[in-house]
């Protein structure tokens, strides 16, 4: 398994395609903020749309462009001219894939198909925080994101013509939407701050690898070091300058990850959990699971297996620093 979708696999999420918008401009349409757990995104199908959300003000998306908001946030996209009224936004009545939005606006279109990436909001706290507020690629001219670029183009089409298993295909296309989203993100000019600028460092590959397959080994930083061929003082400058936290620290949080997806996924006693990634000790192993997700292990599972549970545990310390 490569060291994306090693990454990847610790934190479970589900996708959702929803809604198709159909606006003529002028149009605007306003999302509130979502609840814990829950990260809007926004395909630009055609046309193009000014983005006001966190920093991005009155920024311009083309076709091709993909908008996700990783936390949440409240964020505004609009096609109108200073002072013009957007005109009232509407439910398309017949049978459509999706729910159908159109405002009948006059001017040029834009087409845009929305949906959710939903998080366990008690697992994915550190992921959602190692993401910014908002997250914008652009797939225009870029030979590097066909398989992105080619993924809306399969969505688009599934979503305008009616067909033979339809729902399943966007289901599955959908599916992958985000891995593909993660992928371009790494790959896309300039820095990558926190948690995934330890994959956009080549030279850091090895040890990252190293704590996602056998996260039950004493990694000291020498043994990283030494898989990634450089000396203990080098890779402890590069580690902590791409993932904006010490190496330790960051194998305790990938250490607690897939501890957190064991206790829902079985019913392994939490001492056995806790060996699986590297504790002899079960307190220890409780110590750590608390300091980074706020509750021990038996709570953990607890509130993660209730049923209809969305409790949400407040990002630890830990949290925080993989951000940057």
């Amino acid at each position: 398994m490569d060291t994306l979708s090693a990454l990847l696999s610790l934190y479970p999420v589900s996708t959702a395609l929803t809604v198709r918008c159909h606006f003529g401009k002028p149009w605007a349409l306003d999302q509130p903020q979502s609840a814990p757990g829950v990260a809007p995104y926004h395909l630009i199908i055609e046309g193009s749309a000014w983005l006001d959300a966190g920093p991005y003000a009155h920024y311009a998306l083309a076709a091709g462009d993909i908008v996700v908001f990783p936390r949440g946030g409240v964020h505004r996209l609009s096609m109108a001219e200073h002072g013009e009224i957007p005109a009232p936004v509407r439910q398309q009545q017949g049978s459509h894939l999706l729910r159908l939005v159109a405002n009948g606006g006059p001017g040029p279109a834009t087409d845009i198909l929305c949906g959710e990436f939903r998080f366990d909001a008690l697992a994915s706290a550190s992921l959602l925080l190692a993401l910014p507020e908002v997250m914008v690629i652009s797939t225009k001219g870029r030979a590097d994101f066909r398989g992105l670029r080619a993924l809306l183009d399969l969505l688009r089409a599934e979503t305008e013509t009616a067909g033979a298993g339809n729902s399943v295909v966007v289901g599955h296309l959908a599916s992958a939407l985000f891995a593909l989203i993660m992928r371009a993100w790494i790959e896309r000019p300039g820095e990558v701050p926190g948690l995934f600028g330890l994959l956009a460092e080549p030279r850091l590959r090895a040890a990252v690898d190293a704590m996602l397959s056998c996260p039950q080994q004493a990694w000291t930083v020498e043994r990283m070091a030494s898989l990634c061929h450089m000396s203990r003082a080098t890779f402890a400058r590069a580690f902590v300058r791409a993932a904006g936290a010490a190496p330790a620290t960051v194998l305790a949080h990938l250490r607690m990850a897939r501890a957190a997806r064991a206790l829902t996924q079985n019913r392994r006693s939490a001492a056995a959990i806790g060996e699986d990634v590297g504790y002899q000790s079960e307190a220890a192993f409780s110590r750590s699971f608390k300091r980074i997700y706020g509750v021990g292990p038996g709570e953990y599972r607890r509130n993660a297996t209730r049923p209809g549970s969305a409790t949400a545990v407040a990002p630890s310390a830990v949290a925080a620093a993989l951000a940057r």
